[in-house]
């Protein structure tokens, strides 16, 4: 008796991957051109300082809080996993040393750079999504203005100046929130917790968490303006970009973070082996 079921094609599982494998490859060559878009206007010409504030406030002093609670926590959740481990080996006067080198070099600008993406990008996804669907966006175009250098460029601009500084502040809050549990709480004492902190951080290992919360930034505001500028129709494709946007935002900045810190140690040890005097610098 023939079966009503039609088999499965051999080839159907190759040609399915094919297929997302064009869609990312499209999808990757759509965020480039929108990127080098943005970056044409940005050096044609530069916002206003009345349109860069709004974004400044909002991205940089209105994520103050949130990176605030983040850092300080994310400090002592570090001394509590760690208090246990260096205690067994007798080296619990070394935590300040682990927690600020931790902070400072890895979570401070990942933790930060998440938080933007999470308050900023999503929002940011979504108030431009909602301009695509009430055809805000044609409307500038109507008016003779470009879209993306009026409506982009300020947020990336906001986006790329403000995420140092709140990566600076995430560090500084983990690093007090990490002393605060392990000398007040844990008895650490206070001298040998901030001599290790001290000693065993250099300038460089500050610069290089810097130096990846810029790509961070830039990354979350290209993203994040792509999916509003890119959105589908009504509220579901509003609630979707800015999902997106968080989504796709995340998984490029643990990317970037790998090969950023490829490349930073990579330099680090050439420039060093290369140049002894930068041990006085570093």
């Amino acid at each position: 008796m023939a079966s009503d079921t039609a088999a499965p094609q051999p080839h159907s599982l190759t040609v399915s991957l094919g297929a997302v494998v064009l869609r990312a490859v499209i999808a990757v060559g759509d965020l480039g051109v929108f990127a080098g878009r943005m970056l044409k206007w940005l050096f044609i010409r530069r916002p206003r300082a009345s349109v860069l504030m709004p974004s400044l406030y909002d991205i940089g002093f209105r994520s103050i809080p949130v990176v605030f609670v983040t850092g300080l926590f994310i400090g002592m959740v570090l001394s509590v996993q760690t208090y246990t481990q260096f205690k067994a080996m007798g080296m619990e006067n070394r935590l300040g040393s682990i927690i600020t080198m931790t902070l400072v070099s890895e979570l401070g600008p990942v933790l930060a750079a998440t938080m933007l993406a999470g308050r900023v990008g999503s929002a940011m996804a979504a108030e431009l999504g909602t301009m695509r669907v009430t055809e805000q966006i044609e409307a500038v175009r109507a008016l003779g203005a470009n879209p993306i250098q009026y409506l982009v460029v300020p947020r990336f601009l906001a986006c790329f100046l403000m995420i140092p500084m709140l990566t600076g502040l995430s560090d500084i809050l983990g690093i007090l929130g990490g002393w605060l549990y392990s000398v007040q709480v844990l008895g650490i004492n206070n001298f040998h917790y901030w001599h290790h902190a001290v000693g065993y951080v250099a300038p460089f290992d500050i610069m290089s968490g810097l130096f990846k919360s810029v790509f961070f930034g830039a990354t979350i505001a290209i993203v994040a303006c792509h999916r509003g500028f890119h959105c589908g129709a009504g509220a579901e494709g509003v609630g979707r970009a800015a999902t997106e946007s968080f989504v796709v935002s995340f998984m490029l900045i643990l990317i970037l973070d790998f090969l950023l810190n490829v490349l930073i140690n990579t330099f680090y040890q050439v420039a060093w082996s290369n140049n002894p005097t930068l041990a006085v610098v570093f």
